[in-house]
């Protein structure tokens, strides 16, 4: 009877060993998604928690800009349904009012209707004044029939108004579909990310965020950015406008990132600039991709303290150029307004809306 030996396992080495590591902690890291379906935690180093955290920031923020876009769009979609409404009651009224006239004129005719003209002339008793009574009502009856005109203009005006309104609903319940949506992204991004840095120490998140303060205090105080910025070689601002919008910016530093906040006490990265440039004077849209557009694009060999710089391929992220390759800017959840250098996230372009 022939012996029935076990297959001899080939040992892995080499690349082979490699591919299956990486496949091995590809799968663990699937294992871990939104779904919430993991059996087991991968063990993973502090650097590889940055660098996921990282990454779940920058998805947050690109779902943060979509969503103060599609807030925009839903609160402009909601003045013009207010506004459509205000004008269809304003007409309605006067509408109620004419229809009010025309049937106080149908009961005066009813009333005083019982008898012919002629009849009318033939036994009054005072022809003269008839005469003079029928020509009034003859133009009473003109203004009648021009009055019944407009009712008929209202009531076609009222019905077109209420079509608008039927398309601004329709419009406003779209974004607000798309609100919901982003929202939900949002939070199951942010939730992950704490969820990861949960699990390190304090040391080991202190060293991620790379600021000793808590979330909602400030990682420098103004002056003290100020002077590292007089270290750096920075320049004043060009233009009035521009430095206005920085000395907004410095007041703010330590202030906590809030998704979604256009300040004053808290801000996401395109809030701060849009309120920066507000307290100067200047409008800036809501979100980065519409930002960007907003002024002249400079190179970043041009920058100026006061220009927008933009990140990443998606544009998803802004913060004001200060000087000295600094800029500052509402980073993420996990620090505060700070100051912070241009390299440190990949550059993608700047504008100067000053």
């Amino acid at each position: 009877m022939a012996a029935h030996r076990k297959p001899r396992q080939r040992s892995l080495g080499g690349p082979t060993a490699r591919t299956a590591a990486t496949l091995a902690l590809a799968g663990a890291a699937t294992a871990t998604g939104f779904d919430g379906t993991a059996h087991a935690e991968p063990q993973l180093t502090p650097a590889q928690v940055k660098a996921t955290v990282d990454t779940l920031y920058q998805q947050a923020e690109a779902a943060t800009e979509k969503y103060d876009g599609a807030k925009e769009q839903a609160d402009t979609a909601q003045r013009r349904l207010n506004a459509l409404h205000d004008e269809t009651a304003r007409k309605q009224q006067k509408l109620n009012s004419a229809r009010d006239a025309l049937g106080s004129f149908a009961s005066a005719q009813y009333r005083d209707g019982g008898f012919a003209p002629a009849w009318q002339l033939a036994l009054s008793s005072d022809p003269d004044q008839y005469l003079e009574d029928a020509a009034l009502a003859e133009r009473a009856g003109e203004r009648q029939a021009a009055t019944v005109s407009q009712v008929r203009e209202q009531l076609r005006e009222i019905e077109q108004l209420r079509g608008a309104m039927r398309v601004q609903l329709t419009s406003l319940r779209a974004r607000q579909v798309e609100l919901r949506r982003q929202k939900t992204a949002i939070t199951g991004k942010l939730d992950e990310a704490r969820r990861l840095l949960a699990r390190l120490t304090p040391q080991q998140r202190t060293e991620i965020t790379g600021d000793g303060a808590a979330p909602g205090r400030a990682s420098r105080s103004a002056t003290d950015a100020r002077e590292a910025l007089a270290r750096a070689g920075s320049a004043a601002a060009p233009d009035t406008r521009a430095a206005a919008a920085l000395a907004y910016a410095y007041a703010k530093l330590g202030s906590p990132y809030v998704w979604g906040a256009t300040g004053p006490n808290a801000f996401d990265c395109s809030g701060l600039v849009q309120a920066a440039y507000r307290s100067a004077g200047i409008s800036l849209p809501r979100t980065t991709y519409a930002q960007i557009n907003a002024g002249r694009r400079v190179s970043r060999a041009e920058l100026q303290p006061g220009d927008l710089v933009f990140f990443y391929s998606g544009v998803s992220h802004v913060g004001i150029y200060v000087g000295g390759g600094q800029m500052i800017h509402a980073p993420n959840p996990s620090a505060p307004v700070r100051l912070a250098p241009i390299d440190q996230m990949p550059f993608a372009g700047a504008t100067r809306v000053a």
